[in-house]
């Protein structure tokens, strides 16, 4: 009954909704833009150890954006936020980052002196950033904490299957193919973030 109950809620998931977050979150969480970096952080490891590495990386990147997910009511409650204002500056701080990676082809330096690679700086910052963690309580507060929790979910099983097969997408990319589709993917960003800010300005300007 309960299993039947999950299934009902998942399959009434808003579609248009499902598709917009799971998109906006993949293309800040840039996996495949970011491919050459984690194939250069893990070059001299041998094949088991990269696996334990991507699969950590997995693991605490979904951990933590779970933890976002669940608890963004809380800290908006806490700290006297709303959507609107929030959907202000995370648009903002979403279009920087589009802007970042249209003009450098990536989002972050990449440090290998860590000594839990797979945790930092794979999983976080690298995968979970500023842009990933602002871009998962917005879906929270305009989706819901279902479509969110999917969202997700979906994002770290593609991030699974990319590490799984790391080797032959990047000798496929190659880091050229890699940089153009980051950038690429950094436009629809820049549009969804426009949309927050747009979103949330004509909230206050209707509200005077």
């Amino acid at each position: 009954m309960g299993l039947l109950s999950v299934d009902g809620a998942i399959a009434n998931l808003p579609l248009p909704d499902l598709i917009r977050g799971t998109v906006a979150l993949f293309i800040v969480l840039d996996p495949i833009g970011n491919i050459p970096i984690f194939t250069g952080l893990t070059r001299e490891m041998s094949r088991e150890d990269r696996g334990k590495v991507f699969q950590t990386a997995t693991l605490v990147g979904l951990v933590l954006l779970l933890s976002f997910a669940m608890a963004g009511n809380e800290i908006f409650h806490f700290f006297g936020i709303t959507i609107h204002s929030f959907m202000i500056a995370g648009g903002i701080l979403l279009l920087i980052i589009a802007i970042r990676i249209l003009i450098s082809g990536e989002l972050k330096e990449a440090t290998s002196s860590a000594e839990s690679i797979g945790a930092v700086p794979i999983a976080m910052p690298l995968l979970v950033g500023p842009g990933a963690i602002t871009t998962t309580i917005l879906t929270l507060q305009t989706s819901g904490i279902t479509v969110t929790l999917v969202t997700v979910i979906i994002n770290f099983v593609i991030i699974w299957g990319i590490f799984r097969f790391i080797d032959p997408i990047y000798r496929f990319l190659g880091k050229t193919g890699s940089l153009v589709i980051a950038r690429v993917l950094a436009l629809i960003i820049a549009a969804i973030a426009v949309g927050y800010i747009l979103e949330g300005v004509s909230h206050f300007v209707s509200s005077l």
